[in-house]
């Protein structure tokens, strides 16, 4: 009997022992998934060594866009969307998956860059330039695209700028569009490098959830920024604008 009590009490120590080990297991993991999730979403914010690279409103050759060009010849312009968290250098990858988890330094990150579609000209020559960025929860990338579905935060926002080197152009934001990932017209860039946008434009209008009115014509050149939809797998939205060269 005393030995019967003694393994019974025994094994109660291990079974013990082993739990406080697997909860210890579950709060370091636990920890470390906070910490993780944090560092990737503090990390997708444009960080103050990345911050110095961006043009000065005053001087849109600023020669820093060329010192980044140095670090990676795919950076193309740095673009800015006024009082949101939008503020990023742009690249463009050999097509549109090599920087859907790559920094603009070239590292592996989650968050991935702001990047231009492989179909479009890297001067954003042609008539719809088109963006992508991840949708992340905190605002970062383009986080903040999703709030322009909102009437009030897109009558509030309505500017930003495409710095390019040796060039900026004025963005004016016209239209927030809900489509998805299928989308022939949106995502088929290349069927606008020159030419007449009429037809886009029409498209805009008709599939826009907020949309202002500052008379386009088909020869305005357009740009494009796209992020995935919470609510939808393949759900997307696109903020457009119009780019009007300044220098």
């Amino acid at each position: 009997m005393e030995t019967a009590a003694k393994i019974t009490r025994m094994g109660d120590r291990i079974l013990s022992i082993l739990a406080a080990i697997m909860i210890a297991i579950l709060f370091l993991y636990g920890a470390y998934s906070l910490w993780d999730t944090w560092r990737i979403s503090h990390g997708a914010f444009v960080s103050e060594d990345l911050l110095k690279y961006k043009p000065a409103a005053d001087n849109p050759a600023n020669p820093s866009l060329y010192d980044l060009q140095k670090l990676n010849p795919d950076v193309r312009a740095w673009i800015t969307i006024d009082d949101t968290h939008i503020d990023y250098p742009v690249v463009q990858g050999k097509d549109d998956m090599e920087y859907i988890n790559k920094d603009v330094y070239g590292n592996f990150v989650l968050s991935g860059a702001i990047f231009l579609s492989h179909d479009n000209s890297g001067d954003f020559s042609d008539s719809y330039s088109l963006l992508y960025g991840h949708h992340m929860d905190n605002g970062a990338m383009f986080g903040d695209v999703e709030k322009f579905e909102k009437e009030d935060f897109f009558t509030k926002h309505t500017s930003g700028t495409l710095y390019i080197p040796g060039s900026d152009y004025k963005i004016e934001i016209f239209a927030c569009v809900t489509a998805d990932a299928y989308d022939n017209v949106i995502y088929n860039p290349s069927s606008f490098k020159t030419g007449d946008n009429t037809s886009l434009l029409s498209y805009i209008k008709s599939k826009a959830v907020q949309y202002r009115d500052i008379q386009l014509t088909g020869g305005d050149r357009i740009i494009g920024l796209s992020t995935c939809a919470d609510a939808e797998t393949n759900g997307r939205i696109i903020l457009f604008g119009k780019l009007d060269k300044t220098n």
